[in-house]
């Protein structure tokens, strides 16, 4: 097939493939390595096949089509003609005929510009270093136009700006956190763990721009504007905010538990730590500006969750994204374990030990999935019925477990209020109070590391795929943890409610329900901190020591531990999700959660570089990433029901906080609401009835119909794209062959003419 038939079918095509052929059929080589093609031809024909486009990175060609249309086109033209210079250069001999008839393998002459981007785009070419080297070395010595004048100008200021980008750039990931350390248990672990620590790292990040949002919306304020005067209690009215403002401000009798908090948070300013401290009246400053502290305090709260939310939905984002282009491969996945598992940030022995044994586990995890497959495929309806009956089973155990969890808790809970209600009647009355403080958090942290292994055992008995049992591990692990905390809040609940007119507050109530609230808050993160602190140093370590220096089986059995992100994943959501029901009671919590991600983070790494081996199963970073930030986003949600409902419902307190006197918080968004312009009313007024709802609904509806009827063209497009890239492979190959096949033929030729001509000249001399 000639090169005009070829083009011409290409146009026949229609208009969605005249980019697609146009990529396919015009090649150009680099004048660089037009002796080498020779050579290659000189010594192998089918030695033609390696110089191929397809053969070396798409890189630079992707990057060429998207920038440099115009230029391509010139080129092409200027190609051409030189095709038939070159052409009708090369016939002198039979081999210079047969090179000839080969496709345009002449290019103009690049300038200083674009060999210097195609020295850059070397890089990302995936080949190794020493022909890396010699791509360079090839593109530095070929013929280059110099470019003139201002062109030369703007192309010596862009690679300035770009080479002072790759400095910086190196600088930043020498100095970046934890680069170190990432490095080294990625090297022995491998780049799944290293994406947990990455997400350890994310929400201490994040953490950091709450406390900024925080800090600069409420703290800073309340720091440098001047505290408004207290209103002056009157003696008429001894239930008036002001009077119990005044009574929570001389309240003495503090436990000496409380006394250890405050020391405790001392150097965090206590003061400004919790809820109670803020005024609900307005800062002033010498100048005479004035500071709404109810209202800041409540946009703080919103910017926090809002950031939360865009934060989580953009990783999420991307993680899902990688995760679609992962699965594109699942129909190929043991060609994919083969010869694309293998993790090259490994740099030891006894970790790439490790690796293939954990692929090893991966492929006979995929065989196993398809034989419970073909199983669940075969089985009778009376083993169907069982296997159902099994699963409802273990399903009834794991919620009589979480319901006697709950009640253990919700007892445990008030049992330790009522203890530290009582008066003290005894000389070690503190101690046991200290003890009774934190026996509720004690209790909760202790069962939420001892439940799941009865989940893990449970679950064995329910027959899922190995896949299908991470997930549903994972996610009765995480829900426990969301169930203490339920309980937790419901305790809370009994405290909390309408204040009676004629009280500062309920019957055993604290004055300022949201400062007692924020405290048991902060109990529970500092408790969980210690207690994971307690066992990676006093128990695990202990056992990883038995394990490395013993040759007894069971005492091996005992101590050895893998670094199984099942245990650990839970962890890091729960803190955070404190930290998000944390907020509203203590401004000050994300500063608490940026010192807790950074304990935790060498917490785990000790874990796992010094308690830990290598798990022997294989964790994808792209599919953990999208894991934990669903995971995430699910606990976010469930966070922003407790606080909504605070918000809207809950009364605030008299005595302290910047919302005492209202209703509910609800009530000072409804006053700035109703401050608003007429016009501004009516408009956000309209936004909330069923004549803008409705049409809107209509309208978002036939855009998600829109974006799915796209979604399924392009899902076409890229099936019929893919059989085209095959066929156009098939065209080009079949060219080739019939190509080689005639440069052999003429080489052959050639050389029986030339063996008859030596013959011949023999003979004459004869």
């Amino acid at each position: 097939m000639s090169g005009g038939e070829r083009k011409k079918r290409g146009c026949d095509r229609g208009h969605g493939w005249e980019e697609a052929g146009a990529e396919f059929y015009q090649e150009s080589y680099p004048a660089a390595i037009e002796a080498d093609l020779q050579q290659a031809l000189q010594r192998d024909p089918s030695h033609i096949a390696t110089l191929l486009p397809s053969k070396k990175s798409r890189v630079a060609t992707a990057k060429r089509i998207r920038n440099d249309t115009k230029t391509t086109l010139r080129r092409r033209t200027s190609t051409r003609s030189r095709g038939t210079t070159t052409s009708r250069r090369m016939s002198t001999n039979i081999h210079d005929a047969a090179v000839s008839m080969l496709p345009d393998l002449s290019e103009n002459l690049s300038n200083e510009e674009r060999t210097w981007e195609e020295i850059m785009q070397i890089k990302a070419m995936p080949i190794c270093m020493s022909q890396k080297i010699q791509l360079k070395n090839q593109l530095q010595s070929a013929t280059k136009l110099r470019l003139q004048g201002f062109e030369q100008l703007k192309w010596q200021r862009r690679k300035a700006w770009q080479q002072f980008r790759i400095r910086m750039k190196e600088a930043y990931s020498k100095m970046e956190l934890w680069n170190d350390s990432l490095k080294k248990i990625g090297g022995n672990f491998g780049m799944g763990i290293v994406a947990y620590f990455l997400f350890i790292k994310w929400l201490m990040y994040l953490n950091l721009l709450l406390l900024a949002i925080m800090f600069t919306l409420v703290v800073l304020p309340a720091i440098v504007l001047e505290v408004p005067e207290s209103e002056v209690c009157s003696s008429n009215n001894t239930v008036s905010i002001a009077c119990c403002s005044e009574l929570y401000r001389n309240e003495t009798d503090v436990s000496s538990s409380n006394q250890a908090i405050q020391q405790l948070a001392g150097i965090l300013g206590y003061n400004l730590m919790f809820y109670g401290s803020y005024t609900h009246q307005m800062y002033s400053n010498v100048f005479g500006y004035f500071y709404d502290s109810p209202r800041s305090y409540i946009y703080a709260i919103f910017c926090v969750f809002v950031v939360s939310l865009v934060a989580i939905v953009r990783s999420a984002g991307k993680g899902f994204r990688e995760r679609i282009v992962e699965g594109e491969g699942q129909f190929y996945r043991y060609c994919n374990l083969v010869f694309g598992g293998w993790d090259y940030c490994i740099n030891n022995e006894r970790s790439a030990s490790m690796k293939h044994k954990a692929l090893y586990n991966e492929m006979k995890a995929f065989l196993e999935s398809e034989k419970l497959e073909e199983e669940r495929r075969s089985r009778t309806p009376e083993e169907k019925a069982k296997l159902l009956f099994m699963r409802v089973f273990v399903n009834l155990v794991i919620l009589i477990v979480l319901c006697g969890y709950s009640i253990f808790i919700y007892y445990i809970i008030d049992f330790s209020f009522v203890q530290l209600s009582a008066d003290p009647t005894e000389e070690y009355s503190e101690i046991l109070n200290v003890f009774f403080e934190f026996l509720p958090y004690i209790c909760i942290v202790g069962l939420n590391v001892t439940v799941p292994f009865l989940f893990r055992y449970l679950i064995a008995l329910e027959r899922y795929s190995p896949s299908f049992v991470v997930k549903v591990t994972l996610y009765r692990t995480i829900f426990l943890r969301f169930v203490s905390l339920a309980v937790l809040l419901a305790s809370f609940c009994k405290l909390v409610g309408k204040i009676p007119p004629n009280e500062c507050a309920k019957n055993e109530q604290p004055l300022c329900w949201e400062t007692f609230v924020g405290k048991q808050f902060f109990k529970l993160y500092v408790i969980d901190i210690l207690i994971q602190f307690f066992m990676a140093v006093f128990i695990n370590f202990p056992r990883s020591l038995i394990a490395r220096h013993t040759e007894n089986k069971v005492l091996r059995f005992v101590g050895e531990q893998e670094f199984d992100l099942l245990k650990h994943v839970p962890d890091i959501v729960y803190s955070q999700t404190i930290c998000w029901l944390g907020c509203f009671f203590v401004p000050l919590f994300p500063m608490i959660a940026v010192v807790g991600t950074y304990v935790l983070f060498l917490i785990k790494k000790f874990t796992c570089l010094v308690n830990s081996t290598p798990s022997n199963k294989i964790y994808r970073a792209s599919r953990l990433n999208c894991l934990f930030m669903f995971n995430l986003l699910i606990s976010f949600i469930l966070v922003t029901i407790p606080i909504g409902y605070s918000i809207a419902k809950i009364m605030p307190s008299k005595s302290c906080g910047p919302f005492r006197g209202l209703e509910s918080v609800w009530t000072l968004l409804v006053t700035t609401f109703l401050q608003f312009p007429n016009w501004l009313q009516s408009i956000l007024s309209f936004l909330g009835t069923a004549a803008f709802g409705i049409p809107a609904f209509i309208i978002l509806s036939l855009l998600i119909y829109y974006y799915y009827v796209m979604w399924l063209a392009n899902k076409h497009m890229v099936t019929v794209l893919k059989n085209q890239l095959v066929l156009e492979g098939h065209d080009k190959q079949f060219l080739l062959n019939r190509l080689s096949a005639f440069i052999k033929q003429q080489q052959d030729q050639n050389k029986f003419h030339q063996e008859q001509a030596n013959e011949l000249g023999t003979f004459q001399h004869v």
